[in-house]
């Protein structure tokens, strides 16, 4: 029973990777911000990442980067991180600029989750990928100069 559920499971998040997609290639930018914020949530599947990437780095409007950004920030796990990163490598100023107030407004607050994502850049600054290395590079001198609210009693 265990492996059709899985199975069920994989196809529901394959269907939602798709739909999200699909809006995702929409028009208005609502729809590409509102895609890329529920994309994140499947950032672990292969075909959701690349679609994230994209709208990281929306052509038309940078309110996609932006809500892109914090929702896959807000993962605060490896493959939100490496996500992010690999855009930050290849970004323009306008998209880096938005990034990185993403990039502010997630690890402003709890020292705990900036250290987190610290440590988390500096094992990915040895990544074999490049671009993730280098991008991961950038987001830890990024993360470094944050200086969060609250920290641990």
């Amino acid at each position: 029973m265990g492996g059709v559920a899985n199975q069920m499971d994989r196809g529901s998040r394959h269907a939602a990777v798709v739909a999200l997609g699909e809006l995702g290639q929409s028009h208005d930018y609502q729809d590409r911000a509102d895609a890329g914020h529920g994309l994140a949530d499947f950032a672990d599947v292969p075909e959701a990442s690349v679609l994230l990437f994209e709208l990281v780095l929306d052509p038309r409007d940078t309110f996609v980067t932006r809500l892109t950004t914090e929702a896959l920030l807000r993962r605060k796990d490896r493959v939100g991180l490496t996500i992010v990163a690999s855009a930050l490598a290849v970004a323009d100023q306008n998209h880096s600029d938005w990034i990185h107030a993403a990039i502010v407004d997630v690890f402003g607050t709890f020292s705990d989750d900036r250290d987190d994502a610290v440590r988390l850049c500096e094992e990915m600054s040895q990544d074999v990928d490049d671009r993730v290395a280098r991008g991961a590079r950038q987001l830890h001198e990024l993360l470094a100069e944050i200086d969060p609210v609250l920290r641990p009693a």
